[in-house]
């Protein structure tokens, strides 16, 4: 089976109350919709993503620069947004399985994307919902006086996304019922039978207001990890210095069996050791031949696929480079640069420092440099 995801983004976020929306909100230097995204990425059978935005945040959803991500504007209500998209997977005859989601709900868990997915082999549809356990009042306003009497909660339940639909079945409801909306697209369904409801996560809950947006940081907070990376190449003649994945200009290169880049060295072992998968030496072996003077912009590279292949993405990096010469002052920018587009992070998640050693040592005396780095990852499971 393939499916498309239609996330839903082009709310006004009014109840949040602030000039940035909420799927637009970062944690770790990932909006909301990034999160849901490399979520999704994680499932072969999500075959497009189509993200439905409000026209008055196209700029910032142009520079989220969403690969392989289909933009389409949204409408004045939700099920306008969700029948734009709809209407646009119908007429390009993209897939027969549709998911959507509302791109508040980040902190929905692969397992249950994968439950959805898989309960869809024999449903028409597949929700996740979860049981009301708190005690339901309802007030009755009569003629005479006003009351409150309980309601029996055993057949009431609360219902999130994503949901799975089949395409042209949830289209077709959606045309036929335009206006007659309620809250989500399953409540369009008259007739239940072969719909899945499944069992949703307490921890999937909806960001409407800041306090819940705070209690989202500090779920991922407490996911957070660190790590530590340290390298040091002696200087030699007849070598290139690599520095950060520049080239420097310099008379001496470092000596390594690699391209012997210190800065990106440290910091792939400080990813590595934040994410808990070993060290750069247990990945490339500086015994085996194909590593023989590779750049180690592609070690990086590989050792960020990884990563985020396990739900690990990076929040910061502070560096401390070590040298007498050559000095880092002026190369600083493009050392932030070249890491930030390496490890698909913003500039501003990373701070480099440049530090001499006296003259004291085999660095202080120009015949090595070393680097060190802290990295710290949130996993988004």
């Amino acid at each position: 089976m393939s499916f498309c995801l239609i996330i839903l983004a082009a709310g006004n976020s009014h109840r949040f109350k602030s000039n940035i929306g909420k799927p637009y909100q970062k944690i770790a230097g990932k909006s909301l919709i990034e999160i849901n995204v490399n979520k999704a990425r994680k499932f072969k059978q999500i075959k497009k993503i189509i993200l439905v935005y409000n026209k008055k945040d196209s700029k910032r959803a142009k520079t989220l620069n969403l690969r392989n991500v289909k933009l389409i504007i949204g409408g004045k209500s939700r099920q306008e947004s969700t029948f734009n998209a709809l209407k646009y997977l119908v007429d390009k005859k993209r897939t027969s399985k549709v998911l959507i989601h509302d791109a508040a709900r980040p902190n929905f868990s692969t397992k249950l994307l994968n439950s959805i997915l898989k309960n869809m082999s024999d449903a028409r549809a597949v929700v996740p919902k979860i049981k009301v356990q708190d005690a339901i009042k309802q007030i009755i306003d009569s003629s005479k006086e006003e009351y409150i009497v309980s309601k029996n909660r055993d057949n009431l339940f609360l219902t999130q996304t994503p949901q799975a639909f089949n395409l042209k079945e949830i289209y077709h409801l959606h045309k036929k019922n335009l206006g007659k909306y309620k809250d989500d697209d399953i409540s369009l369904y008259m007739d239940l039978n072969r719909v899945k409801f499944i069992e949703g996560e307490k921890s999937n809950f909806k960001i409407t207001e800041k306090s819940d947006f705070e209690n989202l940081r500090n779920i991922y907070k407490s996911k957070q990890s660190i790590g530590i990376g340290f390298d040091v190449h002696r200087l030699v003649p007849k070598r290139k210095l690599f520095l950060a994945g520049l080239k420097i200009k310099s008379k001496l290169g470092t000596l390594g069996h690699s391209d012997g880049d210190p800065v990106l060295h440290s910091v792939t072992d400080a990813i590595l050791g934040a994410c808990k998968m070993g060290d750069i030496g247990q990945k490339f072996s500086d015994k085996n031949k194909k590593f023989k003077n590779i750049r180690s912009t592609i070690l990086l590279q590989e050792v960020i696929k990884q990563c985020n292949a396990k739900g690990y993405f990076i929040n910061n990096i502070d560096v401390n480079i070590i040298t007498q010469t050559p000095k880092i002052k002026n190369l600083k920018n493009r050392m932030t640069h070249s890491i930030a587009k390496l490890c698909k992070i913003s500039q501003d998640r990373i701070n480099i420092k440049g530090k001499t050693a006296e003259k004291l040592g085999v660095v202080g005396k120009e015949k090595a440099i070393a680097c060190e780095a802290i990295c710290s990852v949130i996993k988004y499971d």
